[in-house]
């Protein structure tokens, strides 16, 4: 058995006429083997539920990893626990950012008190820099959404002991883990009007996110539709 760079060949193998492969073709065989049988080996993502969490955490070294928006993670998050955003406040300011910026604060930001965010471009580095790819990590968001995309992220970098709350902080019953912060756990994604006048703005909120999503992706029906809504004379 010889040894060939990056893997080894028990036995030289053959073209396709029969005659053995020279070193350096054979060396091109084995390396190339090496790489399909490491992308093979993927670990799937571990979806739990809190109490699966809780233990996973106490008893076998997972360490918890909030992705939230920093407004979220302030409000309550658990003990301990590593922040690194998935999504990051968007403070650009060319013209579009800055129309779609205004309609955000209008309507989700105000009645839900969601910042208006990108993706984070550090995320996977920042957490490079923090953890190892064979580390124990359980992701936490407040839906599960951002969560199960951050879990993604990292098993395409190479993390192969990751794990997420199915559906979110929102779904942790009070107690289970330590906190920190304003609020409970399952309330951290509650802010704005709808948690001042309840139901009614709810279901506004939830007319208005409409309409910012029609403006946001449909464009040019939403101008037709402003220009054919009646103008009241100027006095």
């Amino acid at each position: 058995m010889a040894a060939l760079g990056c893997c080894t060949v028990s036995s030289p193998p053959r073209g396709a006429w029969g005659s053995p492969l020279r070193t350096s073709q054979r060396r091109t065989v084995a390396c190339k083997q090496y790489l399909k049988n490491r992308l093979l080996v993927r670990a799937e993502v571990n979806f739990v539920n809190a109490e699966e969490a809780k233990r996973l955490v106490d008893e076998e070294g997972f360490t918890v990893l909030d992705v939230r928006d920093k407004s979220q993670y302030d409000r309550a998050h658990i003990q301990s626990s590593y922040h690194v955003p998935l999504f990051v406040e968007n403070k650009d300011n060319d013209p579009g950012t800055i129309i779609k910026r205004t309609l955000h604060n209008n309507f989700s930001g105000l009645f839900y008190g969601l910042p208006f965010t990108k993706p984070n471009p550090e995320f996977v580095q920042s957490i490079r820099g923090q953890f190892s790819p064979d580390s124990k990590i359980l992701l936490v968001c407040q839906e599960g959404l951002r969560s199960a995309a951050a879990a993604s992220k990292l098993e395409q970098e190479g993390f192969q002991n990751v794990s997420c709350i199915t559906s979110g902080l929102q779904s942790v019953k009070p107690g289970t883990f330590s906190s920190v912060g304003s609020t409970k756990l399952e309330d951290a994604g509650k802010a704005g009007l709808v948690t001042v006048q309840g139901k009614i703005s709810a279901v506004l909120g939830t007319v208005l996110i409409c309409a910012y999503l029609f403006i946001t992706f449909f464009p040019d029906q939403a101008e037709k539709l402003l220009q054919m809504s009646p103008v009241s004379p100027a006095s």
